[in-house]
């Protein structure tokens, strides 16, 4: 099977590429405009330079079976929809686009087309988190911190915050009725962003804040007197009375901890069934992140 990955920064070196490089069966073609950074990737996994390429077009010539999108949000819409034209099964960093009507006109290509697209929210298959859709979910809450980062509102959201809302999507137990949105903007700036989901019987909490002194991500479903507690997608603690804690084995690569091999493995297993899969899902994910946003932002100019 040929596979494409376009574009060769931070996260397609530190979490796909060593899933795609080692799983057998996969003829690796790369493709980036910097011919350095071409080389250099290239070289370390031992990619044939006929199988590098610097643009789209040579990549295409090809002929991949299946393409992976880690190149800036900002050019997804085009990458993916040419992708999408010429018939490829296309699995794409989140968010598919900083802009709502791209995003769904990408997933209406896609089912205009019958090609599968996929967003990468490998959250829903971090073992961890996969696990916690067993538990009760009475009560749901997220949060996402970083130091020292706000951002401007849709870059942060899109980019980041985008996790917490699929996450809670991910674990709602039912219909979401209600949705309240709170945040602090200061100079143009989203410092902190809540996101409240309800429906008949639970709450769902995401809360993100960039100024909270701690990288940390904690995820916490409670209900009928239970509580699981996921730590940085590592370490897994029921409570039940006492606490009982489960830490990823110190062999676990970090891709299988994320849920990143197990998202590749899902796509390229759809792939190979001729199985089309639909970005609807997703889609919802990013409507729901464009009302965090318009939500942000009404906040911001009555302040």
């Amino acid at each position: 099977m040929k596979v494409g990955c376009i574009g060769l920064g931070d996260i397609a070196q530190k979490a796909y590429l060593p899933v795609l490089g080692a799983a057998p069966g996969i003829e690796l073609h790369l493709q980036t405009r910097t011919p350095a950074t071409l080389d250099r990737v290239a070289d370390t996994l031992r990619v044939p330079h006929a199988q590098r390429h610097r643009d789209l077009d040579a990549l295409l010539a090809a002929g991949p079976d299946a393409a992976f999108v880690h190149a800036p949000t900002a050019a997804h819409p085009e990458i993916v929809a040419r992708l999408l034209e010429a018939g490829v099964p296309t699995y794409v960093d989140k968010p598919l686009a900083y802009e709502l009507a791209d995003s769904e006109r990408l997933v209406e290509l896609a089912e205009e087309r019958g090609t599968s697209l996929v967003v990468g929210f490998n959250r829903r298959f971090a073992p961890g988190y996969a696990q916690c859709a067993d538990h009760p979910r009475e009560l749901i809450l997220m949060q996402k911190n970083r130091i020292g980062l706000p951002e401007e509102p849709r870059a942060m959201v899109l980019d980041d915050f985008i996790h917490v809302v699929d996450t809670l999507r991910f674990l709602a137990p039912g219909a979401v009725d209600d949705v309240t949105v709170r945040a602090r903007v200061e100079d143009g700036l989203l410092h902190h962003v809540v996101l409240q989901l309800a429906g008949d019987g639970f709450t769902a909490l995401g809360v993100m804040n960039r100024l909270s002194g701690s990288n940390e991500e904690i995820l916490e479903v409670s209900g009928q007197d239970t509580k699981r507690q996921v730590v940085n997608l590592a370490e897994v603690v029921d409570h039940k009375g006492q606490p009982t804690v489960r830490r990823r084995g110190d062999w676990v690569p970090v891709a299988r901890q994320r849920g990143v091999e197990q998202a590749v493995f899902a796509f390229l297993d759809a792939v190979r069934a001729g199985r089309v899969l639909s970005a609807r899902d997703a889609l919802a994910t990013h409507e729901l992140c464009e009302r965090v946003v318009r939500a942000v932002q009404q906040r911001s100019a009555e302040a």
